[in-house]
C-alpha cells in the first residue's frame, strides 16, 4: 500500500479489504494519500460519490424470524395447544360447528398477535433509527456533523473524550488520547494512541495509530482519516450488529408472563378435576361436559393479557419518542412511574442552550456591553451608552483573538439564522470574535494552531498555541476564572499595557457578573517564540497576562419552567446540578423556580462532607455548583440512601458512572457523549427538560394502562369462569355455551382490551405523588376489585338466565341472553377502568377516545350479527333477543356501572385525606 499514494478512491478501497488493517504501517500522511484525502477532508461532491459507489457505512443486520415463523411462533403457548386438542376431540365427536369454531379462535388469535407483533418491532426499529450516531468530520475544509452511516473512505473524523468510534481510522493528530477496546481486545484498560506508525505484523490490540469502529475515547482528543467502514471494519469482521435497544419486555411484563402460565396451569387442573367429577360423580354427558370444561379454560385463562401487556408497552414507547425521549433499556419505563427526585444539568436541559457572550470586564474599572441575536457574528460593542472601537480600546483585540482561537466551533449562516456545530460556548464566544474583528464567522483565518490541551474537567481550561504569517506566536488560555487566575502574573489594561495582578478586584468582577446569572469565563495570553510549536502544562502556570473576564448568558427555557412547576405538583423535587459559579447558579435557579433558591451546595462543600451528611444535606438543597462529574455520582448515592428514586441527566464520559448508577438514567442527544448514551436507559433527542417530564408523564400513562388492562382482564376473565363453574357443580345447564364463551372471548379480548393500550393520561397524572418503587401490582385493592366485580357478573348472568327461564323462554333464548348480558357488563367495565384515579361521570370518560370507540362499536355490531343473523344463529346456537329484555340488559348493566363507581368513590374519599395528611 505504501506504494499507491494518490491512488484513485476505488482502487484504494479494493485494496483495503484484501489486505485489512495494512494502513497502520504507513505514516499518517502516506494514509491519507492511500486513501485520496487531504487534512482538509473531503468535499461533498467527492464524499457523495464514494457513498454512492460503496454503500453505507452500516454493519448487516442481524438475521431476523421470516414471516412465516414469526406466524407460527404465535401456536407456540399452552392455550393454544389445549384448544387444538379440544378442536381434535370434538371432531372426533362429530361435533363439526365447534370444531370450525375453535380453529377459527385459534387462528384469528395467530394473526392477531402477528399484526401486533409486526408493529411492535417496527416501533422499535424506529427507536433504533432515532439513536443512529452522528460524528463530526471535515468537509470542504469545515467542521459539520453527519450521520456516522455516511461516512466513506477518506473522511476527516474529529473525536474528543466520550465518542463512540464510527468507523475504523489512521489517526492523523491525537492528543493525551486512550481508548476502550474491550469489545474487540478484551482488554478492560484504556490505550495510548498516538500517530506514529508500527509493524504491519502487530495485534490488534499494539495498533496504537488506528481507532477501531464500535469502541470508545475514554479521553483526549484527536483526527483520524477513515479506513474501513461497515463490514469492512474490524468489528464488521467479527461480530455482527451491536443492539442498541432491547427487547420489548420489562420486569412487569416477565412477571405477568410468568403469572399467566402458572394461571394456566392451575385453571387446567381445575378443568381436569372437573371433568373428572362430572362424568364420574354427576354423570354428565362426555361430549356437552368436555365443551364446557373448554369453555372454562378459554374463560379462565387470560391467554392475551401478556400479549396486550406488550403492545401497552410499544404504544408507551412510541409516545415517549414523539416526545424527544427515547427509551433504550425497557425496564426503565416502569422506573419512570416511581421517579421522585430528577437531578438536572443547566446548561442546554434547563436553559436554552444558545449561549451569548453579553459582558466583558477588563482592568480599570472598565465593562463592556455586548449587543446581538444568538450566535451571529454582527453586533456592537458598548462602553458608556457608546460604540467602542477596537482602535481605541485595544484590549477589545486582544478578546477577540483569545475568543476566536482558543476555540473547535464552527458557525455556519442558514436562511433562518446562525447555528454552531461544537460546544455553544464556544459558538458564542466565535461570534464574539467576529463582532469586534467585523471578519464575520472566520475572524483570525491568517492564524495557524499548532498545538492545543483541550478542555477537560479534570482542569477546567483550554489552551492553545498559534502563529501566524508575519513572526508571531502566542498561546491563549480559556476556561474557569479560578483557575485562570491562579495561571498568571499579570493582567492587560484597557490600552494594550501591562499591570499587576489585582486578584481582589477581578474575585469582586466574578461575583458581580454571577450575580446577574452570567456564566463566567476568563481569557488569558502569553507571546511565545516562533519556533515555539509544542504546548504543555508548564508553559501555563504562572506565565500568562490576564485579558479579562467574559460574561454569558443562556436564558432559561420557558417551557422548562413550566416543566419545572409541573414537577413539583406531580410531588418529584428537581435539583440543578452544574459547573458554574455558585451565585450564577442561584440566579438562573430562581428564574426557573427552584425550591431553595438561596440555599448552595458547592464542590468543595460536598468534598468536605462525608456520605451521612451529604445524603442530609442532598435532600434540602436544590442547587449544587462547582461541581465535576464524580459530585455527581456522590449525590445519587446520597440521595438514593434516603430511599429517593433518582433519574439523573449527564452528558461527558465521566457522567456516566452517575447514570449507570441512577435508577433512570437519561442522556442529552444532541450535546451527550457516546459513553454517556451508552450507560443511560434514556437519551433526550432535544435536551430539553420540558421532554424529562412529559417522560415522566409518559412512563406513569403506560403503568397505569398496564394496570388498566390487568384490572379490566383478571375480573372479566373471573366472572366468566365462576359462571361455568357454578354451574357445572350445581348440575345445571349453562347460562352460557362453550362456543359462546370463546366467541365472547375472540371479539372481546381482542377490542375491548386491546383498546386501553392506547389510553391517554388521566388528567390528575402529573398532580399524584410517585408511586412506591416496590408497590406491587397485584395489590390488595386490585384482588378486592376481581373479586366484586366477578361476584357481580355472576350475578348479573345467573340474573338474566333465571329471568328468562321464569318468564318461560326457551334454553337457547335463556343462554342468548346471558351471553348479551356478560357482553354488556364488559363494555361497562371498560368505561368504568379508564378512569382508576378520578370520577368516570364526567363527559371526557364518556367521549372516550376514537379506539375505544370503535372497539365498542365492532362489539356491538357483532354482537347484534350473532343474535339476529340467521346464518350466525345456526354456527353458535343464539335466538332474536326481544326489544324490550334488550333494553333491560343494558340498565342492568348501567346498575353494575353506578354499583363499581359508587365503591370506588368511597375509596377514593377515604384515600384523600390519608394523602393529604401524608403530603
Amino acid at each position: 500500500m505504501r506504494g499507491q499514494r494518490g491512488a484513485p478512491a476505488q482502487q484504494v478501497q479494493q485494496t483495503g479489504d484484501q489486505q485489512p488493517g495494512a494502513v497502520h504501517a504507513l505514516s499518517s500522511t502516506d494514509a491519507l494519500h492511500a486513501v485520496g484525502a487531504t487534512a482538509g477532508g473531503l468535499t461533498s461532491e467527492e464524499a457523495a460519490r464514494r457513498l454512492a459507489n460503496y454503500g453505507q457505512n452500516r454493519l448487516p443486520e442481524p438475521p431476523k424470524r421470516t414471516p412465516l415463523l414469526r406466524f407460527l411462533s404465535h401456536f407456540h403457548n399452552v392455550l393454544i395447544y389445549v384448544l387444538i386438542a379440544s378442536a381434535a376431540v370434538t371432531a372426533i365427536l362429530q361435533h363439526w360447528v365447534d370444531t370450525g369454531v375453535i380453529l377459527a379462535v385459534v387462528l384469528v388469535n395467530a394473526i392477531i398477535g402477528f399484526v401486533q407483533e409486526g408493529r411492535a418491532e417496527r416501533a422499535m426499529e424506529a427507536i433504533r433509527g432515532m439513536l443512529a450516531p452522528r460524528s463530526a468530520v471535515l468537509r470542504n475544509g469545515q467542521r459539520q456533523r453527519v450521520d456516522a452511516a455516511d461516512l466513506v473512505h477518506g473522511d476527516i473524523v474529529l473525536l474528543e473524550a466520550g465518542d463512540r468510534v464510527p468507523a475504523d481510522l489512521r489517526l492523523i493528530e491525537a492528543r493525551g488520547l486512550k481508548a476502550e477496546e474491550a469489545i474487540l481486545t478484551g482488554e478492560s484498560v484504556p490505550v495510548d494512541k498516538d500517530t506514529r506508525p508500527v509493524a504491519e505484523e502487530a495485534a490488534l490490540g499494539d495498533r496504537t495509530s488506528m481507532l477501531f469502529s464500535g469502541t470508545l475515547v475514554a479521553a483526549g482528543a484527536g483526527r483520524g482519516v477513515v479506513v474501513a467502514t461497515g463490514p469492512s471494519t474490524q468489528i464488521g469482521r467479527i461480530s455482527g450488529m451491536l443492539s442498541r435497544v432491547e427487547m420489548l419486555t420489562t420486569p412487569l411484563v416477565r412477571q405477568m408472563d410468568i403469572f399467566a402460565r402458572w394461571l394456566t396451569v392451575f385453571i387446567l387442573l381445575v378443568a381436569a378435576g372437573i371433568l373428572v367429577y362430572g362424568y364420574f360423580v354427576g354423570h354428565m354427558p362426555f361430549a356437552e361436559l368436555f365443551m364446557a370444561v373448554v369453555g372454562l379454560s378459554v374463560a379462565a385463562i387470560p391467554e392475551g393479557l401478556p400479549a396486550v401487556l406488550t403492545i401497552t408497552l410499544a404504544v408507551g414507547v412510541q409516545a415517549m419518542a414523539r416526545r424527544n425521549a427515547i427509551v433504550r433499556r425497557l425496564p426503565a419505563i416502569e422506573t419512570l412511574g416511581s421517579v421522585s427526585v430528577i437531578c438536572s444539568d443547566k446548561t442546554g436541559t434547563l436553559t436554552r442552550n444558545e449561549m451569548m457572550a453579553v459582558t466583558l470586564a477588563a482592568a480599570g474599572d472598565h465593562l463592556y456591553s455586548v449587543e446581538g441575536k444568538g450566535y451571529s457574528p454582527e453586533g456592537a460593542v458598548r462602553w458608556r451608552e457608546a460604540d467602542a472601537h477596537p482602535s481605541e480600546h485595544a484590549i477589545l483585540m486582544e478578546f477577540a483573538r483569545a475568543a476566536g482561537l482558543c476555540n473547535d466551533a464552527v458557525l455556519h449562516g442558514f436562511e433562518d439564522g446562525w447555528r454552531v456545530d461544537g460546544d455553544p460556548m464556544e459558538g458564542a464566544l466565535l461570534a464574539l470574535a467576529g463582532k469586534i474583528s467585523r471578519n464575520g464567522p472566520e475572524p483570525f483565518p491568517n492564524w495557524s494552531r499548532t498545538d492545543v490541551i483541550p478542555f477537560d474537567a479534570a482542569h477546567r481550561y483550554m489552551a492553545v498555541v498559534h502563529h501566524d504569517h508575519e513572526g508571531h506566536a502566542c498561546i491563549h488560555v480559556k476556561g474557569a476564572p479560578e483557575v485562570v487566575l491562579g495561571m498568571c502574573a499579570n493582567q492587560r489594561t484597557p490600552q494594550g499595557g501591562t499591570a499587576p495582578l489585582d486578584r481582589d478586584y477581578w474575585h469582586e468582577m466574578i461575583d458581580c457578573l454571577a450575580a446577574e446569572g452570567q456564566r463566567v469565563i476568563a481569557v488569558a495570553a502569553r507571546p511565545v517564540a516562533q519556533d515555539h510549536t509544542i504546548l504543555n502544562t508548564e508553559d501555563l502556570q504562572g506565565k500568562l497576562t490576564l485579558i479579562g473576564l467574559i460574561g454569558l448568558i443562556d436564558p432559561p427555557r420557558a417551557e422548562a419552567v413550566e416543566a419545572v412547576a409541573e414537577c413539583h405538583a406531580a410531588g418529584i423535587r428537581v435539583k440543578m446540578i452544574t459547573g458554574d459559579h455558585a451565585v450564577t447558579a442561584r440566579a438562573i435557579a430562581a428564574q426557573i423556580g427552584l425550591k431553595n433558591a438561596e440555599r448552595v451546595l458547592t464542590g468543595a462543600d460536598i468534598e468536605g462532607m462525608d456520605d451521612a451528611a451529604l445524603a442530609d444535606a442532598a435532600v434540602t438543597t436544590d442547587i449544587f455548583a462547582r461541581t465535576s462529574p464524580a459530585h455527581k455520582l456522590r449525590l445519587v448515592t446520597a440521595l438514593q440512601s434516603r430511599g429517593l428514586t433518582v433519574a439523573m441527566t449527564g452528558d461527558g464520559v465521566n457522567d456516566a458512572p452517575a447514570l449507570k448508577r441512577a435508577d433512570a438514567g437519561i442522556a442529552m442527544g444532541q450535546k451527550g457523549s457516546e459513553a454517556a448514551k451508552e450507560a443511560a436507559e434514556f437519551v433526550l433527542a432535544d435536551d430539553n427538560f420540558a421532554s424529562i417530564a412529559a417522560a415522566v408523564r409518559e412512563g406513569r400513562t403506560v403503568y397505569d394502562n398496564i394496570k388498566k388492562v390487568i384490572s379490566w382482564t383478571l375480573p372479566t376473565n373471573a366472572g366468566e369462569a365462576m359462571t361455568i363453574i357454578v354451574a357445572l357443580f350445581a348440575g345445571m345447564a349453562l347460562p352460557i355455551t362453550a362456543i359462546q364463551i370463546l366467541w365472547i372471548n375472540l371479539i372481546t379480548a381482542v377490542t375491548l382490551g386491546l383498546s386501553l393500550a392506547f389510553e391517554p393520561s388521566e388528567p390528575g397524572t402529573m398532580r399524584r405523588p410517585p408511586r412506591p418503587r416496590e408497590e406491587p401490582l397485584l395489590t390488595g385493592e386490585l384482588v378486592w376489585h376481581i373479586v366484586l366485580v366477578s361476584t357481580l357478573f355472576l350475578l348479573a348472568v345467573f340474573g338474566v338466565y333465571a329471568y328468562a327461564i321464569d318468564k318461560g323462554y326457551s334454553q337457547v333464548l335463556a343462554q342468548t341472553m346471558a351471553m348479551n348480558m356478560l357482553v354488556v357488563l364488559e363494555i361497562f367495565h371498560l368505561f368504568f377502568i379508564r378512569n382508576i384515579y378520578s370520577t368516570s361521570l364526567n363527559w371526557n370518560a364518556v367521549k372516550a377516545t376514537r379506539v375505544v370507540w370503535a372497539s365498542v362499536l365492532t362489539v356491538i355490531a357483532a354482537q347484534f350479527a350473532i343474535t339476529y343473523l340467521p346464518l350466525m344463529q345456526a354456527v353458535f346456537g343464539t335466538q332474536d333477543v326481544p326489544f324490550l329484555d334488550g333494553v333491560l340488559i343494558v340498565a342492568i348493566g348501567a346498575v353494575f356501572f353506578a354499583l363499581i363507581e359508587t365503591e370506588k368513590q368511597m375509596r377514593l374519599a377515604f384515600r384523600r385525606p390519608a394523602e393529604l395528611q401524608h403530603g
